[in-house]
């Protein structure tokens, strides 16, 4: 079920992710409306375009969702392989993902002060050249 569900909605995110899917998408809006005033703008011409775009919504949020995991788990797995096979590179941080967040966001800082340093290193290099 999961690898039939897998290609389906790489499938599916690959057409309703395109250009011509915006484009018809774009195209079925303008028609609806150009029918309003056949329908006198009623309740069940409101609930036609509303009750299909919640449903295209709600099913796309699974397909969205499945295919940014995949991709996420793909890009984590190469950069783990990026980490082990650079020589003197730290393993430390093939696990970021059992973090908490507030672990995280320390990392995040201790990063950006080191990016501080290393500017303020290259500025003061610059100065003396």
């Amino acid at each position: 079920m999961n690898e039939i569900f897998r290609k389906f909605s790489a499938k599916n995110a690959a057409i309703f992710g395109s250009a011509s899917a915006f484009s018809f998408a774009t195209l079925i809006i303008v028609l609806w409306a150009l029918t309003g005033p056949i329908f006198h703008f009623s309740n069940t011409w409101q609930l036609i375009i509303n009750t299909s775009t919640t449903i295209i919504t709600f099913l796309m949020v699974f397909v969205i969702q499945n295919t940014q995991n995949r991709d996420a788990r793909n890009m984590r797995l190469q950069l783990d392989e990026l980490i082990n096979s650079v020589k003197g590179a730290s393993n430390a941080y093939l696990d970021l993902d059992k973090l908490s967040d507030q672990e995280i966001d320390s990392l995040l800082d201790h990063f950006r002060m080191m990016h501080e340093r290393i500017e303020k290193h290259d500025k003061l290099r610059k100065n003396k050249i």
